[in-house]
C-alpha cells in the first residue's frame, strides 16, 4: 500500500517511520518552505504542492487530492491538524476510492460541531458542563451567560487546538469576550460559532485515547493529564494522570467508551475531559477525531502503536487486541519543545538549527535536524521529547535529566522552561490545573535575557549562570581542540613559548543573541574549567552549552574576525509600531490620520497559527501605515507611524 501523509513536520515523520515498518510506501507532501524538511527525504516519494499560504497548500483539498492522483497513493493518512479533522475531505478520499485512514466521515462531522458532540454526549449519558448554544445572537449569548452566572467560558463550535476561546469574568467583558472568540473561531475554522458554558475555577484537563475497529470493537486505552498549559495549548502531557479517585478515573474511562460505542468509533481518537479538581466532577468537553499530538505517552505505557493500529483497521482488519486483557506499564511523561522564548513572552522564533545533541534512553519524535530551517508559517511545536519510567517519580528524574542534556543550538526553545517547570511543587505533586501558568510567574532567564548588573538576587543568579556558561563553554572548546590534536605535535607537552607567558590561551566568545562579545583568557589547564553538557562544532567554530535546560549558543571567531569592522545595524528613530517577530500581517485596523487612544488595537498579525494585536500605548494621530494584510513583516520592521507620538507599543 502507498500512503500518502497529508502533513507535515514531526508527525508526518512519526506515520512515515510507521507505515516503512509495515512494509508500505510513503508520500510526502510539501509547501516550498519545506522543501528541505527532513521528512520530506525520508518518504518513498515526495510531492510539491504550493507556496507557504496554507490555503495554498496543506489546507487545499484540491491540491492535496492531485498529489495523491499524481503519486499513485493508495490511502492517506491526515496526521493532526491541517485536514485531519475535515469531514468533506474523509468524503471525498472515500469517493476516490483511496483509503482513508481515521474515522468514518459521520463521525468526523458529528463530533466536530462542539454543538452537536454536546447533544449526542447528553443521550449517551456522559457528563456536560452547564451551557448554551442555541442562537447565536449576541444578546441570546449575554442572557444564557446571566442564567450560567459569571465567569463563563466562550469557545469556538468548531475546531480546537485552543483556538477560539476567551473567559468572560463578569457582565462587562462579556461582549468583547464573545467578539474576539468568535472572530478567532472565523480566522481559524471558517466557522464563528460559539458555546457559552460555566467556567470551571479549577479545572483539570484529562482526557482518554480510545481506538475503534469496523466490526464493532471499541477500547480505550487509559488516561492523560493535559493540565500544563498556556493559552490553551498543551505543553507537558503524562500518562496515566495522576492522583485521580477511583472512582473519577472509571467515570473518565467508562464515558470515554460509552461515547465511542454511541457514534461507532472505529480509528484512534481522543475524548477530552474537564475534571473539576474540588469535587472530582467530570464534564465532556470535545471528541478529537484524530490521532493527538500526545499519543507518545498513552503508546509508552502500553506497548502499542496507534499509528499501526489506525492503518490495520482502515484496511479493514479486526482490532488486533483485546480490550479486556489490557495492562498499563508505568508512567510516561512527554514535553512539548516549541520554537518560542519564554522569557519574552513565548515569542515565535525563526533561524536555522545549527546543532543538535539528543540525550540516551529517551524517545525523540522531531520535525528538525542540524541544518534544518525554522520559518514563522507554521505551528512553533519543532519536537516532542519522551520519557518512560516505572513509576512517576522514576519518569520524572528522567525528563529532568534529559533536558539537562538536550542541546539546540540555534534556536531558543522552551526546553529551560520545561526544566524550571518540572521542579514546581504542584507538578512534582501532579497538583496541576489548567490555571497553574496564569497564577505563577514564569522565570525571566535563559540566553536571550541581556546581562542586568547584580544588585538584586534574581540579577545575581543571572550573572553567575552567565559565568558559568562562558567558563563551560571555553572549556568545552578548548577540550574538543585539544582531542582533535593530533598526538604527534611537537607542540604536545613543551614548555616552549614565542610569548612571556607560556601555556597561555585566548578564546573569544560571541553569543549566539548578540548581547556581549567576551573575551577569554585561560592557562592550559584545562581540567579546572567547569563541565557542563555541550555540542562543539570546530570547522564552523561553534560552541553550546546546556545549563537549567537552556542552550547557550556561542560562536567563537578567530582574531582576525574579532577584530574586523562591524557592520552598523539599522536602528528605527522616532516612535512606531514596529513587528515585535516575524509575521503575516492578518489585518491592519487604523488608516492615515486616524487619532487613536491608549490600548487601542492598530494591526494584527499571525505568527505559527497564533495572532497578535499590537495596541496603541497612549493618544496619537496616525501618520503612515506601510503595510496592509497578506503582507510578510520580519522583526524590527516598521509597521505604523504617528506624528503626534505615543510613548510606545504594546503587544497582546
Amino acid at each position: 500500500m502507498r500512503i500518502l501523509v497529508a502533513n507535515r513536520g514531526e508527525i508526518a515523520r512519526r506515520i512515515i517511520r510507521t507505515a516503512h515498518r509495515l512494509g508500505h510506501e510513503t508520500v510526502a507532501i510539501f509547501a516550498e518552505p519545506d522543501r528541505h524538511a527532513p521528512y520530506v527525504a525520508e518518504a518513498t516519494v515526495a510531492q510539491h504542492i504550493g507556496p507557504a499560504n496554507l490555503a495554498e497548500s496543506y489546507l487545499s483539498v484540491e491540491r492535496v487530492m492531485s498529489a495523491a492522483t499524481q503519486t499513485g497513493a493508495d490511502a492517506i493518512h491526515p496526521g493532526y491538524g491541517f485536514l485531519a479533522e475535515n469531514a468533506t475531505f474523509a468524503e471525498m478520499c472515500k469517493q476516490a476510492g483511496l483509503i482513508w485512514i481515521g474515522p468514518n466521515p459521520e463521525v468526523i462531522a458529528s463530533m466536530g460541531s462542539k454543538i452537536e458532540a454536546r447533544k449526542i454526549a447528553d443521550s449517551a449519558g456522559v457528563p456536560t458542563i452547564p451551557g448554551w448554544s442555541d442562537s447565536q445572537e449576541p444578546a441570546a449569548l449575554y442572557q444564557a451567560a446571566e442564567r450560567i452566572g459569571f465567569p463563563v467560558l466562550i469557545k469556538a463550535s468548531a475546531g480546537g487546538g485552543g483556538k477560539g476561546i476567551r473567559i468572560a469574568n463578569d457582565a462587562a467583558g462579556f461582549e468583547a469576550a464573545r467578539a474576539a472568540a468568535a472572530a478567532e473561531a472565523q480566522n481559524a475554522f471558517g466557522d464563528p460559532s460559539v458555546i457559552v458554558e460555566r467556567y470551571i475555577q479549577r479545572p483539570r484537563h484529562i482526557e482518554v485515547q480510545v481506538i475503534g475497529d469496523r466490526f464493532g470493537t471499541v477500547a480505550e486505552l487509559g488516561t492523560r493529564e493535559c493540565s500544563v498549559q498556556r493559552r490553551y495549548q498543551k505543553l507537558l502531557e503524562e500518562a496515566p494522570a495522576p492522583n485521580l479517585a477511583d472512582e473519577t478515573r472509571h467515570g473518565l474511562r467508562d464515558s470515554a467508551q460509552a461515547l465511542a460505542k454511541a457514534v461507532g468509533y472505529d480509528s484512534a481518537g481522543t475524548v477530552e475531559f474537564i475534571v473539576d479538581d474540588e469535587t472530582g466532577q467530570h464534564y465532556f468537553l470535545e471528541m478529537n477525531t484524530r490521532l493527538q499530538v500526545e499519543h507518545p505517552v498513552t503508546e509508552m505505557i502500553t506497548g502499542l502503536d496507534l499509528v499501526e493500529l489506525m492503518i490495520r483497521v482502515a484496511a479493514g482488519e479486526p482490532l488486533p487486541l483485546d480490550p479486556s486483557q489490557l495492562r498499563f506499564n508505568g508512567h510516561s511523561i512527554e514535553v512539548r519543545i516549541l520554537a518560542e522564548d519564554s522569557a519574552n513572552g513565548f515569542v515565535p522564533q525563526t533561524g536555522t538549527v545549527k546543532q543538535i545533541r539528543v540525550p540516551a534512553n529517551v524517545r525523540w519524535d522531531a520535525a528538525i535536524e542540524a541544518g534544518t530551517t525554522i520559518t514563522p508559517h507554521y505551528d512553533s511545536m519543532i519536537a516532542k521529547l519522551v520519557v518512560h519510567g516505572a513509576t512517576r517519580t522514576e519518569a520524572l528524574a528522567k525528563m529532568r535529566r534529559a533536558l539537562d542534556h538536550l542541546i539546540i543550538d540555534g534556536v531558543a526553545t522552551t526546553a529551560g522552561f520545561h526544566r524550571w517547570l518540572l521542579d514546581q511543587d504542584p507538578v512534582i505533586a501532579g497538583r496541576v490545573t489548567t490555571r497553574f501558568l496564569d497564577e505563577n510567574p514564569i522565570p525571566n532567564d535563559g540566553p536571550t535575557i541581556k546581562d542586568q548588573p547584580a544588585d538584586d538576587d534574581s540579577n545575581r543568579q543571572q550573572v553567575n549562570d552567565r559565568n558559568f556558561v562562558r567558563l563551560a563553554a571555553a572549556g568545552a572548546w578548548f577540550r574538543e581542540v585539544d582531542a582533535a590534536t593530533p598526538s604527534t605535535s611537537p607542540w604536545i607537552g613543551s614548555e616552549f613559548s614565542l610569548t612571556p607567558r607560556p601555556g597561555y590561551r585566548s578564546l573569544q566568545l560571541v553569543s549566539d543573541h548578540g548581547h556581549e562579545i567576551t573575551p577569554f583568557d585561560h592557562w592550559t589547564d584545562v581540567d579546572k574549567l567547569p563541565t557542563a553538557p555541550a555540542a562543539v562544532d570546530l570547522a564552523n567554530r561553534w560552541v553550546a552549552i546546556n545549563h537549567r535546560g537552556h542552550t547557550y549558543s556561542f560562536a567563537t571567531p578567530t582574531r582576525s574576525e574579532f577584530w574586523a569592522p562591524k557592520r552598523e545595524h539599522r536602528q528605527s528613530t522616532g516612535d512606531a509600531v514596529v513587528a515585535p517577530f516575524p509575521a503575516v500581517v492578518s489585518e491592519v485596523l487604523v488608516r492615515a490620520q486616524d487619532d487613536v487612544e491608549a490600548d487601542q488595537p492598530l494591526v494584527v498579525i499571525e505568527a505559527m497559527k497564533m495572532l497578535h494585536s499590537l495596541r496603541a500605548n497612549g493618544a496619537a494621530t496616525v501618520a503612515v501605515v506601510r503595510v496592509e494584510p497578506g503582507d510578510q513583516v520580519s522583526t524590527g520592521d516598521v509597521l505604523v507611524t504617528f506624528t503626534n507620538p505615543t510613548s510606545e507599543q504594546d503587544e497582546s
